[in-house]
């Protein structure tokens, strides 16, 4: 129970406090973004079953890979993908994370 608090608190309430540090008082389209970038979570419809509680992402599921991954970090570099990248890294953090617990 306080795995999945956690887990959906750091998908959707810690956004907010990287959204204000990203931009302060103009917080809330980098939040939007931020929290857009869990469209990621879309490669879960390719498994079977499309949600298994024992299972971990990162590795599993194409999006989750360590390929994408090293792409989301190279997105890091160009200012303008860097939010996005951002919230995708901080996704797949989370999404370990909740392997690890």
């Amino acid at each position: 129970m306080w795995t999945s608090i956690l887990h959906y608190g750091l998908h959707f309430l810690f956004p907010l406090v990287i959204a204000y540090w990203y931009a302060g008082k103009n917080w809330k389209s980098p939040y939007l973004i931020l929290v857009l970038t869990m469209l990621v979570d879309l490669d879960h419809l390719l498994a079977t079953p499309i949600f298994d509680p024992n299972r971990c992402s990162i590795g599993f599921h194409p999006l989750h890979s360590a390929w994408a991954i090293l792409a989301y970090l190279l997105l890091l570099f160009p200012k303008k993908t860097r939010l996005v990248a951002i919230g995708l890294l901080f996704h797949m953090f989370t999404d370990w994370l909740d392997c690890m617990l």
